[in-house]
């Protein structure tokens, strides 16, 4: 199937944006359903808490697959082979025992992991003059994917007569019609870039300053992700407004998801911006951990508003350092494989530090300190600078 030229390129950003869409309900639906989930499957707290921790591990442990299936079958194939492997992830594992919860859920991480890595790639080679303006869209449609996923997965459940199972499963109907809407780009068979020889990213300071950005900025997300409510709900909050919070943070995150790459580069380079939105994050963490009660909602609103930008500001950095599409995808890989790696420990650190001392106060530390560590990657990556293949 192949569509006129002058068609081409809006089909795609729609396909993106579907794809996108259906890159984080596999991690967003456990956390409504855990409980549920639990008593369903007969999960122990630690098997619970590697549920939750496998699907992040996953992001980082088969990003660095994406380039080397990219350059075998080709970008758009990869894409179409990990909506495959996410809608049998998610069929196989409400519906296949303990062993098959476990296996899908490494299977709906790999491809997104997988996911992750090519679509920056995609959008620096079809959209190289609009930047900006394209990952913002695309990194929008990850944070709505992850909150339609939170809001809608426990009224799923409902529906279905309180069945945890169909409440996870329901996520294969959207990634199904993803696949569908992006099989017309089988038919491009372009090449992510020229296939000059690539200088190991690994040696390159710039290429590890985008990689510990995107990984502790990540972090700090997931630390939110795992914990906010379970820290409001400790400083008096009900578990409903508690769970609101979180959802309002998370609303928030879609306006500087979609802005946040367009501010990133009106400027000479992009480190004025990190600066602005991890400032953001850092104030909105300590005033969840800090501020009045009554006034928590506005710190969460910030929170949001600051931790959408730095997503969406570090998927930005990954395409405009890299020179040509071939070089982003392979720092993309670099990137998300390290970054997510890095994220997981995250929430790890979260939970052991409220349990060694029985308070938050260690735990916002470890927010400044990672934010402090984001920052000083940040300054780094945020330089009007590229690699370049075949430059060591």
């Amino acid at each position: 199937m192949s569509l006129p030229r002058k068609h081409q390129s809006l089909w795609l950003l729609i396909a993106m944006v579907l794809v996108g869409l259906n890159l984080r309900p596999a991690l967003a639906s456990v956390a409504p359903l855990l409980s549920a989930i639990r008593s369903g499957a007969h999960l122990s707290a630690s098997a619970a808490g590697l549920l939750t921790t496998l699907p992040v591990l996953c992001l980082g442990l088969f990003a660095p697959f994406a380039p080397l299936l990219a350059r075998r079958i080709g970008a758009e194939q990869t894409i179409l082979l990990a909506l495959g492997l996410l809608i049998c992830g998610l069929l196989l594992r409400p519906f296949s025992g303990l062993g098959g919860l476990f296996i899908g859920t490494v299977m709906a991480g790999a491809a997104i992991g997988i996911g992750n890595v090519i679509l920056p790639a995609i959008v620096k080679r079809e959209f190289p003059q609009r930047l900006g303006a394209v990952t913002g869209l695309y990194t929008m449609s990850l944070s709505l994917g992850a909150a339609i996923a939170a809001g809608l997965s426990v009224p799923v459940q409902q529906l279905a007569g309180s069945d945890w199972r169909l409440g996870l499963a329901f996520w294969a109907v959207p990634a199904a019609l993803a696949a569908l809407v992006w099989l017309p780009q089988l038919a491009e068979h372009r090449a992510l870039g020229n296939q000059a020889r690539l200088g190991s990213l690994w040696r390159k300071p710039l290429a590890w300053q985008v990689m510990v950005y995107m990984g502790a900025q990540s972090s700090l997300s997931y630390c939110v992700f795992g914990w906010l409510p379970t820290i409001l709900a400790d400083r008096g909050m009900s578990a409903l407004a508690a769970g609101f919070m979180m959802s309002l943070s998370v609303l928030m995150q879609l306006i500087t998801a979609l802005t946040g790459p367009w501010f990133a580069t009106r400027g000479r380079d992009q480190r004025l911006a990190i600066v602005v939105v991890l400032g953001m994050t850092l104030a909105g963490l300590l005033g969840c951990v800090y501020a009045p009660i009554g006034q928590v909602w506005w710190w969460a609103v910030l929170l949001g508003l600051g931790q959408g930008g730095t997503f969406s500001i570090a998927l930005t950095l990954i395409v405009l350092r890299a020179h040509d599409a071939q070089v982003a995808g392979e720092l993309s890989g670099m990137a998300q494989g390290g970054g997510y790696t890095i994220a997981a420990l995250g929430p790890l650190g979260v939970g052991l530090l409220h349990e060694w001392t029985g308070h938050w106060h260690a735990v916002a530390g470890l927010f400044v300190l990672l934010s402090a560590l984001a920052l000083a990657a940040g300054l780094g990556a945020g330089r009007n600078l590229q690699i370049r293949a075949g430059v060591d």
